[in-house]
């Protein structure tokens, strides 16, 4: 059976571009690791902030769009991200350090019997840090204002808000192949439930959690939105697998698609909400050294030919 092994990346919206690098860079200490456009609007950047070696499962990336209005939140939405940290220690850490920077957070708690760091960055994004105990690697980047024992190790669970559950839970097992694992109350509202499932992996880098919230209004887009969630293909040959299976379902999707650092396929399910299917590879140092990721405007080979277009229109960061 076809297994997606974790979330790929998560993407979101900011309508200040340089506020959002300043935070994620110097806040939270992510690296830039690719500065590049909407591949479908050149007209807006498109940001990756991730591990120092930008390994899949660790970017969150954000699309810039100036005028876009606040997020209104609410159900058929990605409506909490987490990043991981190793421990009791490390999220303390945090708490002192957002506190420090002025973002208001909610202290060391507990949910879903791990422990967690709420926050939201300006653009009003809904995030956690969240204890992943260490499981797998961690590749730290050493010009990090954090020190590298602290470092965001990378993703941790999606979630997304739904206002009923069979039609999602079909998707999520059906046709992803995901795995039921377990429930526990929601914290915002306990007497509704969150559902938890799993991909080919362990630990919170490799589930979403889906919040059944019918009391809610439907979630209107904006700046401080997720626009989607990615999860993680391992090689090319399971890519092509995935799009025969996706026909096979005779779900609408994106048919294949090459964004030059990976390849993906696009599909919606029935609550709305969009998901991306995407390969570990080749990569962000596909067109830059690892060294210097990051550092200049990257262009894949299609849209280089009109670099001259395309630089001029994006603002200065």
């Amino acid at each position: 059976m076809l297994k997606l092994t974790g979330i790929h990346h998560v993407s979101a919206l900011t309508n200040d571009i340089q506020g959002n690098h300043d935070f994620y860079t110097q806040v939270l200490g992510m690296r830039l690791v690719k500065k590049t456009v909407n591949q479908d609007d050149v007209s807006m950047y498109h940001l990756f902030y991730a591990d120092a070696l930008g390994t899949p499962g660790t970017d969150m990336t954000f699309f810039d769009m100036p005028r876009a209005a606040r997020e209104h939140r609410g159900n058929r939405s990605i409506s909490r991200t987490t990043f991981r940290v190793n421990g009791g220690d490390s999220l303390r850490y945090w708490a002192d350090r957002l506190t420090h920077h002025g973002v208001q957070n909610s202290g060391v708690i507990t949910r879903d019997d791990r422990l967690h760091v709420d926050f939201e960055d300006k653009d009003g994004f809904v995030a956690s840090l969240v204890d992943d105990g260490g499981v797998g690697e961690a590749h730290p980047w050493e010009h990090s204002p954090v020190a590298a024992e602290h470092q965001i190790r990378g993703l941790g669970y999606s979630a997304i808000t739904v206002p009923e559950l069979a039609p999602t839970h079909g998707f999520l097992t059906g046709v992803l192949n995901l795995e039921t694992l377990r429930t526990y109350p929601n914290h915002e509202a306990p007497e509704h439930t969150v559902h938890v499932y799993g991909m080919n992996a362990e630990g919170p880098a490799a589930e979403v959690h889906v919040a059944v919230r019918p009391d809610l209004p439907r979630a209107r887009y904006g700046s401080g939105g997720v626009h989607h969630v990615a999860l993680r293909i391992p090689d090319y040959e399971q890519y092509h697998r995935w799009t025969e299976r996706l026909e096979e379902t005779g779900m609408a999707f994106s048919g294949e698609v090459d964004r030059f650092y990976f390849r993906s396929l696009y599909i919606r399910e029935p609550g709305g909400i969009l998901f991306e299917l995407a390969t570990d590879g080749p990569g962000f140092h596909h067109d830059e050294p690892l060294e210097t990721m990051g550092q200049t405007l990257a262009l894949p080979p299609f849209l280089e030919p009109h670099r001259a277009q395309i630089e001029p229109q994006l603002r200065r960061l």
